[in-house]
């Protein structure tokens, strides 16, 4: 008969790929950053003040220009932990399934702390407001009250801020995302109803329920909701323009203590992410912060 230490080990392996399965779950964050997972605590991006093209006449000396180079770091240092006590009592008289699910849970949560971070990181983003759907330049903070006549308004100009940009080969490339509130989404879905021929029909007949994986793409961007947001702003990207470094070694891992932690009769279960969301200032001018009333 197998000890109790060795069926507190294979119940440990079980909810550490459980866990693993929900941390790998198409979540938004993986569509529209640039996630790179590394060991490193510090991440350098040095870049470099692009040359300027003078007028030259022919047989004339001409001057040099000084390469400037410039860095900027970001420490993957924001941490986000779970750590839940089982009764041995308890573990002993709950169904496996129910386990599972508990290590399910633990991988939804962490990912969604990561997803609110993402988001609550828009001081680094670049301002969109009310003046910006009205052919301002960008910057503008002034909120925009997003109704049902000016929602295509605020997607159009979001595009016409990408291509001021220059980001046109990275917009071809890897498409646009906007992550609206759930009643801005619902006005979308109303405007495809009501406008057009092929994306009403299609809106009509199967609505535009959004795909947890695939948003819903629409003029040329895809369309996302989440409750995550900050309040007062909606994030519009060029995918990928926005970075995530996540720790690998810790990142779908989980610790099981399985000797009474604290003097509690039961064992200890604990997951943690460590990550850091970044917008590069090279890349900050289409990572835009939607400023919404």
């Amino acid at each position: 008969m197998p000890s109790t230490s060795a069926n507190v080990l294979i119940y440990a392996e079980d909810w550490a790929i459980k866990l693993q399965e929900s941390l790998d779950e198409p979540t938004k964050w993986k569509n529209i950053c640039e996630v790179v997972y590394s060991d490193a605590r510090v991440v350098n991006n040095p870049y470099r003040t692009d040359p300027t093209a003078v007028t030259y006449s022919r047989g004339t000396p001409y001057s040099f220009e000084q390469i400037v180079q410039t860095n900027e770091s970001v420490t993957i240092s924001t941490d986000r932990l779970i750590a839940e006590h089982i009764d041995r009592a308890d573990l002993s008289q709950t169904p496996y399934a129910v386990q599972m699910e508990v290590a399910s849970r633990q991988g939804i949560i962490l990912n969604e702390a990561i997803e609110t971070q993402v988001y609550a990181n828009h001081a680094n983003f670049t301002d969109f407001g009310a003046g910006d759907i009205a052919g301002g330049t960008v910057g503008d903070t002034a909120t925009i009250t997003v109704s049902n006549t000016n929602i295509d308004d605020i997607i159009r100009h979001i595009k016409r801020v990408f291509n001021v940009a220059a980001a046109q080969s990275l917009f071809a490339r890897n498409g646009a995302s906007i992550v609206w509130r759930a009643a801005d989404l619902e006005r979308i879905e109303g405007f495809m109803q009501a406008n057009g021929f092929a994306s009403a029909d299609l809106a009509l007949r199967n609505g535009a329920q959004e795909q947890s994986a695939t948003g819903i793409y629409f003029m040329g961007v895809t369309h996302y909701s989440s409750q995550l947001l900050a309040a007062n702003h909606v994030f519009a990207s060029v995918n990928k323009a926005s970075h995530l470094y996540i720790l690998r070694s810790v990142y779908g891992q989980v610790v099981v203590d399985e000797k009474d932690p604290n003097l509690l009769s039961g064992i200890s279960v604990t997951s943690r992410v460590t990550f850091a969301p970044m917008v590069w200032n090279n890349l900050d001018d289409v990572v835009l912060d939607v400023n919404v009333a």
